[in-house]
């Protein structure tokens, strides 16, 4: 990792939470010869443009973890509510940092190059807050899957909404091939659990209080903008895995097998 010459300071952290309801304690498990959380700390050492990576973590089997890889680390609390919490518990000890990109633990396989043109792209929007990614739906299926966050954008690149429904939703079909797959998939985005801010908004963020969209979507980012902060979007091509079950975890098994 390099130091970048930008004059923002980006650093990023990893919220990491031993509790998970799909796959219990999933980023301990460690079949690849390497904790997952250790493979998502390497894959995010990887940004050139980050000044280092900090891993959140809620308990002292992940701190292990990090001490093994000598990584830093902060031990936040356990209580707190999102991993966005925990990362505005990191922002506020780091006044020298200027943006936190929040990388979450289960996406071992988050290219370095998405990190850096989210930094870029939040280091040019001076007024956006919040900078996220998105990557274009191509298939109906994924399109209409409310796990599936769908997120519009206006000309200028910032969210206008965020929705598990179908969003924009086309009121004459859809516009899909016989294979299903969507042949405006441009039009529809998905949005990525990635996510850079600038330090200012975090150390307010226990001022900003659960939103009446929030709590109907059950989207963060809506309470975000719904109390009217710009949220830049950016578009990369494809989307990395994140793992979420065991079929996933085999999955990525077999992926680093053919490396």
């Amino acid at each position: 990792m390099h130091t970048s010459n930008s004059p923002l300071r980006a650093q990023i952290v990893i919220p990491a939470r031993l509790a998970s309801t799909r796959l219990a304690e999933k980023l301990l498990l460690a079949e690849t010869g390497k904790p997952l959380l250790v493979h998502t700390y390497l894959a995010a050492q990887k940004s050139r443009l980050a000044s280092g990576v900090t891993l959140a973590v809620d308990h002292p089997k992940l701190a292990q973890v990090a001490q093994q890889v000598g990584a830093d680390w902060v031990m936040t609390d356990p209580q707190a509510p999102s991993g966005t919490d925990r990362v505005a518990e990191v922002a506020k000890a780091r006044p020298e940092v200027d943006l936190f990109v929040n990388v979450q633990g289960d996406e071992p396989e988050i290219a370095g190059e998405s990190i850096d043109f989210l930094i870029e792209l939040l280091t040019g929007a001076p007024h956006a807050m919040i900078g996220t990614l998105a990557t274009p739906i191509r298939h109906r299926q994924d399109l209409q899957d409310p796990a599936c966050v769908k997120v519009v954008r206006s000309h200028a690149g910032m969210a206008l909404y965020f929705s598990r429904s179908v969003i924009p939703y086309p009121r004459d079909g859809f516009p899909e091939s016989e294979s299903g797959s969507l042949s405006g998939s441009s039009t529809y985005l998905q949005h990525l659990g990635i996510y850079a801010y600038r330090r200012d908004f975090l150390v307010n963020l226990d001022r900003l209080a659960p939103s009446e969209l929030e709590r109907i979507e059950k989207l963060e980012q809506l309470r975000f903008l719904q109390a009217g902060h710009q949220i830049a979007v950016g578009v990369i091509p494809n989307s990395p895995r994140g793992i979420d079950t065991r079929e996933d975890y085999d999955a990525f098994l077999a992926r680093q097998k053919n490396l």
